[in-house]
């Protein structure tokens, strides 16, 4: 499986491409990131972040993308352009027909390092050793976006799974005689 894993932002936007199966250690394909200048507005900037989610889509055709899952921080401006990367790498991605999942740090640090409370520099540290680099991509949203990455090839078709079936079983049963379209006589 292909994964190209985002971590959105609008400064830095971290981008990682990774193959892989569950259970095994998989391969670095690309890593990268794309910058915006603060100095322009942030319409200009978004245009910016969807050109390069649009140049990885088109180069490295990923089955899934994975985007962090943007949390509440303190700082509600580094929330907002957050968000709106995330936004406008979801549109990209669907726009391509590729599925899009969300996974929040903590997943992703779970999955990465053993520990949802890891910080960047663990991240990065697992990531390197994971993938047997020398050292972690640069600068950390390169190395996140690749933790992404890595972690939807490690837990994503488990959570698919189980996504389907609590979906199948959230569906309400019909009862014997009523099908689809059909009415019942009283």
């Amino acid at each position: 499986m292909r994964v190209l894993g985002i971590d959105p932002g609008l400064t830095r936007c971290g981008f990682g491409v990774v193959e892989g199966v569950p259970g095994r250690a998989p391969t670095l394909v690309d890593v990268g990131v794309a910058r915006t200048p603060a100095e322009l507005d942030v319409a200009r900037r978004l245009v910016m972040v969807e050109v390069a989610v649009e140049e990885w889509v088109r180069t490295h055709r990923p089955e899934v993308v994975a985007v962090e899952r943007v949390f509440a921080q303190h700082n509600v401006n580094t929330v907002m352009g957050t968000a709106q990367a995330a936004g406008v790498a979801m549109l990209v991605a669907a726009r391509h027909g590729q599925p899009v999942v969300l996974h929040t740090p903590s997943e992703v640090k779970a999955a990465v390092t053993g520990s949802g409370r890891a910080d960047k520099s663990q991240v990065g540290i697992m990531v390197a050793r994971i993938l047997k680099l020398d050292a972690p991509p640069k600068p950390a949203d390169a190395a996140d976006a690749v933790a992404l990455a890595i972690a939807h090839v490690w837990r994503g078709p488990t959570l698919n799974r189980y996504a389907e079936a609590v979906a199948a079983h959230a569906r309400p049963a019909r009862p014997a005689g009523h099908a689809r379209g059909t009415r019942v006589a009283r």
